[in-house]
């Protein structure tokens, strides 16, 4: 991907910017559980204030398909959040469009910041967010002078605050989403081998095309996590009661005839009672981890890795019983020093809750972005913001 125009070829001074964050976080009652994507985008926003604009910031939180919804998924936490960050008042509008949206825009003065309210308001009447529906997309963007996505892990996703505000205002990406691509490219274009994809989690559904993708350019495909037991049931093991995606048989299949060579398997798991070896398994058996003797075996195949993509974890972490194999694997890829890429969602959560965090060449902030983008190298957020202004 070439790198399109980013903040820093704008003159912002008293300009309006529009600028497409990712605070989609966790939160409870109204409580903020994980601020991270939300200090992810602070350099990007401090840029644009600090060089004359007036900031309007837009954001998804969660999905909304009812007035339910809207009540825990409000935007207006991450407001107060944004303030206590910035030292300074970040203002916040209830509406997504609207004369009282258009009257707050309209009072904008150099160096304010404008959060709106959750853009996946707008799916509750059409989805016209996440269908990308022109009048609002051309709506929002007559809010602003210029667009800046720095929503990396939103890129991958054709909605109107992504894909259709810059069809009609001159835009950029923001700081954050220039460090996440060139952090990708840098570990895919180094030519230092072995390179070695990790690949866990538990649906390989939402994995085939990224499988197909790394496994071409690895020198090995470790697979660990729920679905590694799809791979294991086409080689004929009982898999007793563990997730088994049978829509998916065939296509493990063929990876295993096409890269048998490449691809490294688990050969236990740490079950409710007891560890045991995948031959082992009865019909009531599910393994909830990596086992010892597989990650002595990961371990051995890492051992001499000069580069890793990391996309999920061994087993159900959040489970402090069987959290283990993926800490060990964080573990083992610091202790030989490989220059890592872990791929956000999931993955990065494990990093953040295991105590991980300056461990890794980088940790991405955007699980689907970062799956797509290893894909073909394109995200649809990136790729419609133009070279030339409109």
């Amino acid at each position: 991907m070439n790198m399109k125009k980013t903040i820093k070829d704008y003159d912002l001074n008293g300009k309006k910017v529009i600028i497409r964050c990712d605070f989609n976080i966790p939160m409870s009652n109204g409580i903020i559980l994980d601020d991270t994507r939300i200090r992810a985008s602070i350099k990007t926003i401090r840029y644009a204030i600090n060089n004359g604009a007036s900031v309007i910031l837009l954001s998804h939180l969660g999905r909304v398909k009812t007035d339910e919804d809207k009540k825990c998924n409000s935007l207006y936490p991450v407001s107060l959040a944004l303030s206590n960050i910035l030292k300074k008042e970040v203002l916040f509008s209830p509406e997504t469009r609207g004369k009282e949206l258009s009257r707050m825009v309209s009072e904008l003065q150099s160096g304010d910041i404008l959060l709106v309210e959750n853009t996946r308001f707008e799916d509750i009447d059409g989805n016209k967010e996440s269908k990308c529906d022109k009048r609002l997309s051309k709506y929002w963007a007559s809010l602003g002078d210029i667009y800046i996505n720095d929503a990396y892990g939103a890129c991958h996703r054709n909605h109107a605050s992504v894909t259709g505000i810059p069809l009609y205002i001159p835009s950029g990406i923001g700081f954050l989403v220039e460090r996440e691509i060139k952090k990708i490219n840098g570990i895919l274009e180094l030519n230092t081998h072995p390179f070695i994809t990790i690949l866990g989690g538990k649906k390989i559904e939402d994995k085939t095309k990224l499988i197909e993708s790394l496994v071409k350019i690895s020198d090995k495909l470790i697979i660990g996590g729920a679905m590694s037991f799809t791979f294991l049931k086409v080689l004929g093991y009982n898999t007793g009661k563990c997730i088994i995606s049978e829509d998916n048989l065939s296509f493990c299949k063929k990876i295993l005839d096409n890269y048998k060579e490449k691809i490294i398997l688990p050969v236990d798991f740490v079950c409710e009672d007891a560890i045991k070896e995948i031959d082992e398994f009865d019909d009531n058996d599910i393994g909830y981890d990596i086992g010892p003797k597989t990650i002595r075996l990961f371990d051995g195949e890492l051992k001499d890795a000069k580069r890793v993509i990391l996309n999920g974890p061994m087993g159900m972490f959040e489970d402090s019983r069987y959290a283990n194999g993926t800490r060990k694997v964080f573990n083992i890829l610091g202790k030989y020093k490989i220059k890592t890429v872990i791929g956000g969602g999931d993955s990065a959560s494990a990093v953040n809750n295991l105590g991980f965090n300056d461990l890794f060449y980088h940790v991405s902030t955007g699980g689907g972005a970062t799956m797509k983008y290893l894909e073909d190298r394109k995200l649809v957020g990136i790729e419609v913001i133009e070279d030339a202004e409109k």
